[in-house]
C-alpha cells in the first residue's frame, strides 16, 4: 500500500527555517510528481510545491517562491520542501502528496496523501 509520511515539522519562529521530509513507500521515485501542499485554519487546502521526480522539474507558489526549495533524495526515496524566511502566514497543516505530473498545483492532480505535520511559526 502507497505510503507518504511527512516529518520535520514545529515550532518556529519568525524568520526561521525548517526542512519537511515526505517519506515515500511502496513506490519508488522517479515515475510520479510529488507534491506539497498545505492548508491554514479556515483556509482552503493550497498547493505549494511540486516536484516532477522523473525529471527534475520544479513548481512553486508564488508565496514560496524564493524561500522554498523542493527537492528529491531517490536512494532515500525522500521528496524534502527546505522552508526559509519563514513568516507566521507560512502556519498551517504541510501535506505530502503524489500524482501523475505536477501541473499548476492543484490538489485534483494528486491521488495519494501523506496524513500532514503541523508548522507552526511565531512572530
Amino acid at each position: 500500500q502507497v505510503q507518504l509520511v511527512e516529518f520535520g515539522g514545529g515550532l518556529v519562529q519568525a524568520g526561521g527555517s525548517l526542512r519537511l521530509s515526505c517519506a515515500a513507500s511502496e513506490f519508488t521515485l522517479g515515475f510520479y510528481a510529488i507534491g506539497w501542499f498545505r492548508q491554514a485554519p479556515g483556509k482552503e487546502r493550497e498547493g505549494v510545491s511540486c516536484i516532477n521526480t522523473g525529471i527534475g522539474s520544479k513548481v512553486y507558489a508564488d508565496s514560496a517562491r524564493g524561500r522554498f526549495t523542493i527537492s528529491q533524495d531517490n536512494a532515500k526515496n525522500t521528496v524534502y520542501l527546505q522552508m526559509n524566511s519563514l513568516k507566521p502566514e507560512d502556519t498551517a497543516e504541510y501535506y505530502c502528496a503524489r500524482g501523475n505530473y505536477c501541473g499548476r498545483l492543484s490538489q485534483n492532480d494528486m491521488h495519494d496523501w501523506g496524513k500532514g505535520i503541523l508548522v507552526t511559526v511565531s512572530s
